[in-house]
């Protein structure tokens, strides 16, 4: 449904270092930069633009769409590691539906950020 979307961060470099490293796993890339936004996404396509808050905006929550559980796993580990606070730790969440493997993570300005993969596991 979406084509992309963009949020407002306190801190554009600390939330452009946090996302490309929290989506590497995903193939999340600069896409465009522009003086007050970043444009990130894969293969050419930006679909998730940071911009230049004035002040602290409301936190989100950002779900993102993974192709294997270990991109998830991987997500949520680089996340941590880029500074990220865990708000719900890699595993399946039964009640969304059995197949549901996700992974949730505080990013800097708050927005609840998630990485979801709905295929069972092999």
């Amino acid at each position: 449904m979406f084509d992309h979307i963009g949020i407002r961060v306190s801190d554009l470099e600390a939330s452009k270092t946090f996302f490309l490293e929290a989506l590497a796993p995903l193939g999340a890339d600069v896409v465009l930069e522009l003086p007050h936004a970043v444009g990130l996404g894969q293969r050419g396509k930006a679909s998730l633009w940071l911009g230049k808050a004035e002040g602290k905006p409301l936190p989100l929550h950002l779900a993102f769409v993974a192709d294997t559980r270990a991109q998830v796993d991987e997500f949520y580990r680089r996340a941590l590691a880029a500074g990220g606070k865990d708000n719900g730790a890699p595993g399946t969440r039964p009640h969304y539906h059995p197949s549901y493997y996700a992974a949730f993570v505080i990013g800097p300005d708050g927005h609840n950020v998630e990485v979801v993969c709905h295929r069972p596991e092999r």
